[in-house]
C-alpha cells in the first residue's frame, strides 16, 4: 500500500508540474505571433514618419499598442516567457515608433509608465528611435532644410546625452551600452552629413553673391 500511495503523490506531483508547462507553451505559442505583429506595425508606423504621413504613423501605433496589451495578457503570470526576449523585443519596437512620432512631431515624449513597458525595452527603444531620426535629417537636408536638420540633430544630440548617464551592466538594461554604442556613430556620422551640407550652402551662396557682382558690373 505504501509503494501504491507513493506512486499517486509521484503522478499527481508531475501532473501539476506537466499542466503547469502546458499552461506555459501554450501563453508562448499564442505571444509569439503577437509580438511578429507588433514589431511590423511599428516598423510601418516608423515608415509613415518619413513619408510624412502622421495620420497614418499614429494609426499603426494604435494597432501596435493594441496587439502589444494581448500579448501582455496573454503572458502575465508566465515570467519565464516573459522574459524569454521576444517580448522585450516587441515593446522595443514599440517604444522606438511612439519615440520616433513624438520627437517629429515635438510633443512630449511618453515615459515607460505611459507605454506600459519594462525599463530596458524603454531605454533602448528611445535609443534606436534617436538613431533611426539620421534617415529623417539626411531627407530634410536634400529638401534643403537647414534649421530642420540642425533640430533633428540636436534631439539625436539631447537622446544620446540623456541615456549616457545610464551606468548599469548590461545584464540589467539588456544591452544599452552597445545601443549607444551604434547611436554614437549614427550621431557623428549625422553630425559630419550636416556640417558638410551648410558648409556647400554657404559656398554656393558666395558664388551666386559673387556671380551677381559680376554681372552687376559688367551691365554698370
Amino acid at each position: 500500500m505504501a509503494g501504491t500511495s507513493s506512486s499517486y503523490r509521484l503522478g499527481a506531483n508531475i501532473e501539476s508540474v506537466r499542466a503547469a508547462l502546458d499552461a506555459t507553451n501554450e501563453a508562448r505559442e499564442a505571444a509569439l505571433p503577437g509580438c511578429r505583429r507588433v514589431i511590423q506595425l511599428s516598423g510601418s508606423a516608423i515608415k509613415c514618419v518619413h513619408r510624412l504621413q502622421a495620420d497614418r504613423a499614429l494609426a499603426f501605433a494604435d494597432d501596435a499598442e493594441s496587439v502589444l496589451r494581448e500579448v501582455q495578457s496573454a503572458l502575465d503570470g508566465q515570467p519565464s516567457v516573459q522574459h524569454a526576449g521576444f517580448l522585450h523585443d516587441a515593446e522595443k519596437e514599440y517604444v522606438e515608433a511612439r519615440s520616433v512620432i513624438a520627437l517629429v512631431a515635438g510633443d512630449r515624449l511618453p515615459s515607460a509608465e505611459d507605454l506600459h513597458v519594462g525599463g530596458p525595452a524603454y531605454l533602448k527603444g528611445l535609443a534606436e528611435a534617436a538613431s533611426e531620426l539620421r534617415r529623417h535629417l539626411l531627407d530634410r537636408l536634400r529638401d534643403g532644410q537647414l534649421a530642420r536638420g540642425e533640430e533633428l540633430l540636436g534631439l539625436m544630440d539631447d537622446v544620446y546625452e540623456s541615456l549616457s548617464v545610464i551606468d548599469f551592466p548590461d545584464a540589467v538594461t539588456g544591452g544599452l551600452r552597445r545601443t549607444l554604442d551604434a547611436l554614437r556613430a549614427v550621431l557623428e556620422r549625422s553630425r559630419g552629413d550636416l556640417t558638410t551640407t551648410v558648409l556647400q550652402t554657404r559656398l554656393q551662396h558666395a558664388l551666386e553673391t559673387a556671380a551677381g557682382v559680376v554681372a552687376d558690373s559688367g551691365t554698370g
